[in-house]
């Protein structure tokens, strides 16, 4: 029965998981959050989005602006917090902004928001660079990913990254000596010095100003001329799935599932059967493998996770009085350590996390793993002796021989000289052949496959 119930439980979960990956296509274009009354003009898109730059959100934002322009929209406002983020998922978005038949503006938003790294490129390549009072953008020097630059890689990297940059702030009529001097010397500006010194186009405190500010504005290069001005406002927003993605592409939380998905995978093996936890644990490892697809690896720090999972299998197995559980515990944190190969903190491990990780894992051995361990050292009992103890129902009555039915089957039983009539419950003593010598139960009923239901 429990093994029944355990596979119920596993088509549960893959039905949910079948779901998800429905709900992930549907949605993944992103869906309408809030359109404001429409008027005679275009109305004009906006979008909000916040931060890595990664492969699911630069999806999202190319579709977003084809449907946009699809949609005869005066533009596409994109309300942008960002620390920075992926090389090709950044030259994705631009490329997106550069194809755009409309107008795109990417809009540093709310106060206090920044676009740094990968967000400043994207802002110098949209059609209206525009910032939030008490914003700040900069520090667009590339990051190493994948190891550690020699000074001849970097020096090609940075003139590549500042050629980029250059080409992308002259043609659009910004500060193009500025946005050199960002790759080159990680230099920042904060909102009213950006439209200072012609590196943004307008420094606006919300979104009807801002579209009230740009009304007429002509954009370089396209040369498009933008009619905002009382337009209305048409929000869309990412789809569920595409938020998913977006959220585990991210350091913390593909670590998070990764040690998940290792704690459900150990106890699924501490506990034998095809069991929630080891489907579970599949699933969240499979998850945070997507997050390692498209951040930058250090293999040193997988093959740490995976010495620190064979600890763990090998505490459950062997007696060592947690030395080995606390080994693994080690291991783990400095796979997490080492997990990500890349000089930008947003694309490393936090260290709560870490400490998070570590707690959660020595209280998993403590609590959890001890248990099943301690389960798996008592000796089970199997065929006949494991009716032993086990509850049912008088089908016949013993005077002292009759019949019973004990966990959906009909035995021949016996008493030891008492007599036991119809429907009354028993408890099997002991097997003695294909009979059954029982006696009226001694004590609560702990037989989770007891027959309880009366024969009529």
């Amino acid at each position: 029965m429990n093994r029944r119930r355990s596979r119920t439980s596993g088509w549960v979960l893959l039905a949910a998981i079948v779901l998800l990956v429905a709900g992930i296509a549907v949605s993944w274009a992103g869906v309408p959050a809030h359109a404001a009354a429409q008027t005679g003009a275009a109305p004009a898109w906006m979008t909000k989005v916040s931060g890595i730059i990664d492969p699911a959100l630069a999806g999202y934002l190319t579709k977003t602006m084809k449907r946009a322009a699809d949609a005869g929209a005066a533009a596409l406002v994109i309300e942008i917090d960002t620390p920075g983020g992926l090389d090709t998922a950044m030259r994705q978005i631009i490329q997106g902004e550069l194809d755009s038949p409309i107008p795109v503006v990417v809009y540093v938003y709310p106060e206090g928001a920044r676009a740094a790294s990968a967000g400043v490129y994207i802002l110098m390549g949209s059609d209206v660079a525009a910032m939030a009072p008490q914003t700040n953008l900069g520090a667009a020097t590339p990051v190493a990913l994948g190891g550690t630059m020699d000074d001849t890689m970097k020096a090609k990297v940075i003139n590549d990254a500042a050629a980029y940059i250059t080409a992308l702030a002259k043609n659009h009529g910004r500060n193009a000596a500025w946005a050199e001097e960002a790759v080159r010397r990680s230099v920042s500006l904060p909102a009213d010095q950006a439209l200072a010194q012609s590196v943004v186009d307008f420094v606006e405190p919300d979104l009807p100003s801002l579209l009230t500010a740009m009304d007429g504005f002509v954009t370089q290069p396209k040369g498009l001329t933008l009619h905002t001005a009382g337009a209305s406002v048409k929000e869309v927003e990412m789809g569920w799935g595409a938020k998913f993605l977006h959220a585990i592409a991210n350091p913390d939380i593909a670590y998070i599932l990764i040690t998940l998905g290792m704690l459900g995978i150990i106890f699924e093996i501490a506990t034998p059967g095809l069991g929630v936890a080891g489907i579970a644990g599949v699933i969240a490892l499979l998850l945070g493998f997507y997050g390692l697809a498209v951040l930058p690896v250090n293999y040193v720090g997988i093959a740490l996770i995976v010495l620190a999972m064979v600890l763990f299998v090998a505490e459950i197995k062997v007696q060592s009085h947690g030395i080995l559980g606390i080994g693994g515990a080690v291991a783990l944190v400095l796979g997490g350590l080492l997990l990500f190969n890349s000089s930008a903190s947003y694309l490393k491990v936090g260290w709560p996390v870490l400490v998070i990780v570590a707690a959660l894992v020595l209280a998993f051995f403590s609590l959890v793993v001890a248990k099943a361990r301690g389960a798996m050292r008592r000796p089970q009992a199997t065929g006949l002796a494991s009716l032993v103890g086990a509850r049912g129902l008088i089908i016949s009555p013993l005077d002292p021989r009759g019949q019973v039915r004990v966990r959906g089957e009909i035995w021949r039983a016996r008493t030891e000289g008492e007599v036991l009539l119809r429907n009354e419950r028993i408890e099997v003593v002991r097997v003695e052949g294909l009979t059954l010598v029982v006696r009226r139960p001694a004590g609560p009923d702990t037989d989770p496959q007891t027959e309880l239901t009366p024969e009529q």
